[in-house]
């Protein structure tokens, strides 16, 4: 189905299995990371039906635990030592928010050529009681010189919550309104989405359903958007097994059709950067954004959601938001369904795991096995997770083809 270009895209030939997943329940907040890690991994290798043995790489992703975590180095490996894992080869990860989806470029490309299976594992434990700390920890996504400069922005911007991230996703929905028309009204049932997609995930870090008055209520974090608009610090981890080609994989197993990367250097903007990663995943995938069944995609506000509907090209410039108000991207909607775990807004944003955990919906989905968030008839999906912001542009970008098993 694919063709062999740039930035790791995989031939037909070359697909890679995921045999299994695992995933914590996100509304924790009394595990330790490595209490995290180890349920994550031990319910994804049974998934699997593989044993240590089975391995030959772990690559583990996370963002904060240098801060939050007293742990600023061999993570997976402290944090896995007590797992059973024997002398398997640990690698780590730090990508900001796309920890997961550079674990998962690293895993496919390696497990393409192994002829034993790939585990990884994202894990993030934010809350700890230091609300600066955890802050502290999420800008770090940001080049140290960047994130001085936008602190001292931060003090003539009407900016509640005094988050970095929070005030240039505000400013991204400012743009947005002013230049596509979207509404604060579309904003928020965006919001209502993802909470309702939320309340039928059982592993969710959010239950309950909101409406778009709600919404719009709620506190200000930095305007427009609201705290229901915005991802939540989350406790959580997710894990994956791929199998290669020469490994005998699980019959029937999703598969990986391909995958694209790309990081941003400051020379264009995050959404440019955003539509040209998806402008090569299109033709490295062999399809595009018509063909999708679902979409889990990295919404880190609401507002966000329907920016990046808009530049991955599922909907024209302007035309995420009526969509989305009109009830089209919900499970069961006319158009493409968009994040039926709930996102990071509903499902939780766990920083290094989130891009994992979309590979967890993506598996789960395609195989018929999501319960009352089903899509059905789902057989053809695409993740999409990013990290960090380098002077405007996107630190990472990820994006993963999926197509179920046959």
């Amino acid at each position: 189905m694919t063709q062999p270009i740039e930035q790791g895209s995989l031939k037909a030939s070359d697909s890679v299995a995921v045999a299994g997943i695992g995933m914590t329940d996100m509304s924790r907040r009394d595990m330790t990371p490595d209490q995290l890690a180890h349920q994550a991994v031990s319910v994804a290798m049974a998934d699997a039906g593989v044993e240590p043995a089975d391995l030959s790489l772990v690559i583990v992703a996370n963002a904060t635990g240098g801060r939050l975590n007293n742990q600023a180095c061999v993570r997976g490996q402290a944090w896995l030592r007590k797992g059973g894992l024997g002398d398997v080869p640990i690698v780590n990860v730090d990508n900001s928010c796309a920890g997961g989806a550079s674990a998962l470029h690293l895993g496919t490309l390696s497990a393409r050529s192994s002829d034993k299976a790939i585990l990884i594992v994202g894990v993030e434990k934010m809350w700890t009681g230091d609300r600066s700390g955890t802050l502290a920890g999420i800008e770090d996504g940001l080049p140290a010189d960047y994130r001085s400069d936008m602190h001292e922005r931060l003090e003539s911007d009407p900016n509640p919550a005094g988050s970095i991230l929070m005030g240039l996703n505000a400013r991204w929905a400012l743009d947005m309104m002013a230049e596509r028309g979207t509404t604060i009204e579309q904003i928020a049932a965006a919001a209502v989405k993802a909470r309702r997609h939320g309340a039928r995930n059982p592993l969710a870090q959010l239950q309950s359903e909101v409406t778009i008055d709600e919404v719009l209520a709620s506190p200000a974090v930095a305007l427009p958007l609201t705290r229901l608009m915005c991802s939540s610090f989350t406790d959580g981890a997710a894990a994956a097994v791929l199998a290669g080609p020469s490994f005998d994989s699980v019959p029937g197993a999703p598969r990986i059709l391909g995958l694209v990367a790309r990081s941003g250097n400051g020379s264009i903007d995050y959404h440019d950067r955003l539509a040209e990663t998806a402008r090569s995943g299109w033709e490295a995938f062999g399809f595009g954004p018509s063909d999708v069944d679902f979409v889990e995609l990295h919404d880190a506000t609401s507002a966000e959601e329907l920016y990046s509907l808009e530049c991955l090209g599922f909907f024209e410039p302007g035309a995420a938001g009526p969509a989305t108000l009109a009830g089209d991207t919900t499970i069961g909607g006319r158009g493409v369904t968009v994040n039926p775990s709930g996102g990071l807004v509903g499902r939780g944003h766990p920083l290094g795991a989130t891009g994992i955990a979309q590979v967890a919906e993506l598996v789960t989905q395609l195989r018929g096995t999501a319960g009352q968030r089903q899509v059905q008839g789902a057989r053809l999906a695409v993740a999409v997770n990013t990290g960090g912001i380098i002077d405007g542009d996107a630190g990472f970008v990820g994006m993963v083809a999926m197509a179920a098993g046959r």
